[in-house]
């Protein structure tokens, strides 16, 4: 029979330690037993175990005491206390010491075998939770955002330094920087991590549908309310909730979310009971807040409250000492992810990827590293799984052959990059949305690269 798991029975009687040994063997465990509880100490540092049946009662060390020690070398022990002293009071104490359970003596064979497959489930789940938590903290921790420059070392120290506190985080960087990704890791370092991490996607709902999902509604709020329902912040009690994007927030909500983060409380629509959270924080944006609050865009009171602590992340352009590693990671994941063996980029593609100017930032570069991973015949990447607009090839693109002859690749990129949107921008009537689909970028990465490369789009020809 294959063994279930192995139990250690603590008991200075040797009659309670072959009836237990018999009956449990019979039922596909493993045991292991000590007459007290410096030896079964002895044995707990040198070898795990799946359970633990103690005796409360026990001459030297009280059954209380060896559960106490037993706690401090493994707080994950499953310990069930068997006694036939028993009492309300000895049952409290043992539990508030970390037993998982109680069965008095004598017990009952069926009784005893249910206890311990039901400590054993309860472990598993433990043990199951506590390595999804840590696969996920490995994942988002910010040890764990990729990067060695000097720009990025100052963030990671940031980072650091404000995940365990209760402060607010404005994060502020161009699309694609990464910002999501730091306000998991600020969460997951923080002592909310057992708690929920809510998304707030603030410019894809209408202001209505938004104040619902966010503060929720009682039946009848509104047409289609047609049952109470609960909102994130409620959702998020005790973790934290992340506005991406929080610029997009019409003027009504950005009231309504200032009372929530001043009075830690608000009330469902259309209700009037009052509600309790306490949530942290986080926000995000990719444009300068300053710049709306002139414009009458953003409450300067609301500012001032999500600002008390900013996180700035560079463009990828300003950090391009990290392509490499960024790169190396891309290949790793989309080649696992594809069936691929591909670890090596060629000298001359990284070069290339190293003198562009990545206006969509590391989501750009991602993109890019995927369609490769994807497109390689070989185990090494080179100039052919790259996309016609990085390689400045006039057979690949008829519109290149207008590029300057300057032999700086960077330069040579920028002329291509303007050609093709000021095309674009033609061909869709100035229509920036419909230019950026042609492109094959988000309308957001068309308008940072127009105002990078300084494209005077009311100049343009019809």
């Amino acid at each position: 029979m294959t063994e279930k798991g192995l139990i250690h029975i603590i008991d200075d009687e040797p009659i309670i330690h072959e009836v237990l040994s018999e009956l449990l063997t019979s039922e596909g465990y493993a045991t292991e037993s000590s007459s007290g509880g410096e030896e079964a100490l002895k044995k707990f540092v040198h070898q795990e175990y799946d359970l633990i049946l103690l005796d409360l009662l026990m001459p030297g060390m009280d059954g209380i005491e060896v559960l106490r020690q037993l706690k401090k070398i493994d707080p994950h022990a499953v310990i069930i206390i068997i006694t036939a002293y028993a009492s309300v009071e000895s049952a409290i104490s043992a539990m508030k010491t970390g037993a998982y359970d109680y069965i008095q003596k004598p017990f009952k064979h069926d009784d005893l075998i249910l206890t311990i497959e039901r400590a054993l489930e309860h472990n598993k789940l433990l043990k199951e939770n506590l390595r999804l938590k840590s696969e996920l903290k490995k994942t988002f921790s910010f040890e764990n955002i990729i990067g060695k420059s000097q720009v990025m070392q100052n963030v990671f120290e940031t980072i650091k330094a404000v995940a365990p506190t209760r402060s607010t985080i404005l994060i502020q960087g161009e699309s694609g920087t990464g910002k999501e990704l730091v306000a998991r890791a600020i969460h997951l370092n923080s002592d909310r991590i057992d708690f929920p991490f809510i998304t707030v996607n603030s410019g894809s709902l209408p202001p209505d549908l938004l104040e619902s999902h966010l503060f929720g509604h009682v039946k009848g709020a509104f047409t289609g309310a047609v049952s109470q329902k609960k909102g994130l912040f409620e959702a998020a009690h005790k973790g934290s909730i992340f506005f991406d994007e929080i610029s997009c927030l019409n003027l009504e909500t950005q009231a309504k979310l200032l009372r929530v983060m001043q009075e830690k409380e608000f009330m469902h629509l259309g209700g009037t009971k009052t509600i309790k959270v306490d949530v942290r924080v986080i926000a995000a944006t990719n444009t300068s807040l300053e710049e709306l609050i002139c414009l009458s865009r953003f409450r300067e009171d609301l500012f001032y409250r999500l600002n008390v602590i900013k996180l700035e992340l560079p463009p990828l352009r300003q950090r391009k000492d990290d392509i490499p590693l960024l790169v190396k990671h891309f290949l790793a994941k989309y080649g696992k992810e594809n069936h691929k063996d591909i670890q090596e980029i060629s000298e001359d593609v990284m070069d290339i990827l190293e003198v562009y100017e990545w206006p969509g930032n590391i989501r750009e570069l991602e993109n890019l590293i995927e369609r490769a991973v994807v497109l390689s015949k070989t185990k090494v990447i080179t100039r052919s799984s790259l996309p016609p607009f990085l390689l400045n090839n006039p057979d690949e693109d008829s519109s290149a052959s207008d590029i300057s002859s300057s032999t700086n690749l960077k330069d040579q990129l920028n002329s291509f990059q303007t050609k093709a949107i000021k095309d674009a921008l033609k061909r869709t009537k100035g229509i920036h949305k419909k230019a950026a689909a042609r492109l094959g970028v988000r309308a957001t990465t068309l308008n940072e690269m127009i105002k990078r490369l300084e494209i005077d789009v009311d100049d343009l020809d019809p």
